[in-house]
């Protein structure tokens, strides 16, 4: 009875063992066979970032990543997404917007990489120049916090407005000082400007929606000015946990340098026309 015991109970050792290997031969690896696959999900909206992003997913598929797209349908939800451990990154937004999500509903997410910026540019229909500008024109801008302060400062660059030095980082309509020309400014909601620019004499168009309705930067009548604050420059955003964790931080990093990389620029500048330039490759928001 007992080498019956002992026979049985070596069997089951051999089995255990055998399943053991096997579920070892079953994890995912990279090319090496080193090491286990590690899969990110990735918050993004439109299918506009995953072209932005194919180069560096095929390029962090080598490093054995796997990055995942989770698309998003509004500018809320990534964020709260993000916080809540849905998803690991997103990448949609740029820091001023960040900096507010953060404040209004204390989320413990950050940035830890730029992307690029997208230029506001002024487009028009009826004139080829701010020149051609004159008394009683109308000149559409987005009527969101965000965007219609950027275009004000577009506005104030081209020469058209005065801003009064006591305005915030985001001035409003009321924070005009005064007009060099007589123009009207009519708000409007950003992704409707470039149907209305036959209704009206220009319009600030963001880049993303010029882009859908094919308008070409080269055709703009003022190009935006601001590409060097650093507040519209969009980013890369981690859980703030996360980015405390050695090993998480270092397959961050990976990802960060994966997109800031000559493909993506490419992809920038060959396939969008000029919409996306990059900014701020060259800083490290993971050293710390």
């Amino acid at each position: 009875m007992m080498k019956v015991i002992k026979r049985v109970a070596l069997a089951i050792s051999i089995t255990l063992l055998i399943l053991s290997l096997a579920a070892c031969g079953s994890k995912d690896s990279d090319k090496s066979g080193s090491s286990e696959t590690v899969n990110l999900k990735l918050g993004v909206v439109g299918g506009i970032y995953e072209e932005l992003w194919a180069p560096a997913k095929n390029a962090l598929k080598e490093q054995g990543i796997n990055l995942e797209f989770v698309q998003f349908s509004d500018y809320v939800t990534p964020n709260k997404a993000l916080n809540s451990g849905e998803i690991d990154l997103n990448a949609f937004q740029h820091r001023i917007y960040l900096d507010n999500e953060i404040k209004t509903n204390g989320y413990k997410i950050e940035k830890i990489g730029n992307t690029f910026i997208i230029p506001l540019n002024l487009y028009s229909s009826k004139v080829t120049s701010v020149k051609d500008l004159k008394v009683g024109d109308t000149i559409a801008i987005p009527n969101d916090v965000t965007n219609g302060g950027r275009a004000l400062k577009v506005l104030e660059a081209a020469g058209l407005i005065k801003i009064k030095k006591s305005a915030g980082f985001s001035p409003t309509v009321a924070d005009i000082e005064s007009y060099t020309v007589g123009i009207k400014i009519k708000e409007l909601a950003a992704n409707t400007i470039p149907s209305a620019l036959a209704d009206v004499t220009a319009g600030i168009v963001n880049g993303n929606f010029a882009l859908d309705f094919g308008l070409k930067t080269d055709k703009a009548i003022f190009t935006d000015t601001s590409l060097k604050e650093e507040n519209y420059w969009n980013l890369i955003a981690a859980r703030s946990e996360d980015v405390q964790n050695a090993d998480k931080a270092a397959i961050y990093k990976k990802v960060v340098k994966a997109f800031q990389a000559a493909e993506t620029e490419k992809i920038f500048k060959e396939k969008f026309g000029g919409f996306f330039i990059a900014v701020g490759w060259d800083k490290d928001l993971l050293a710390k």
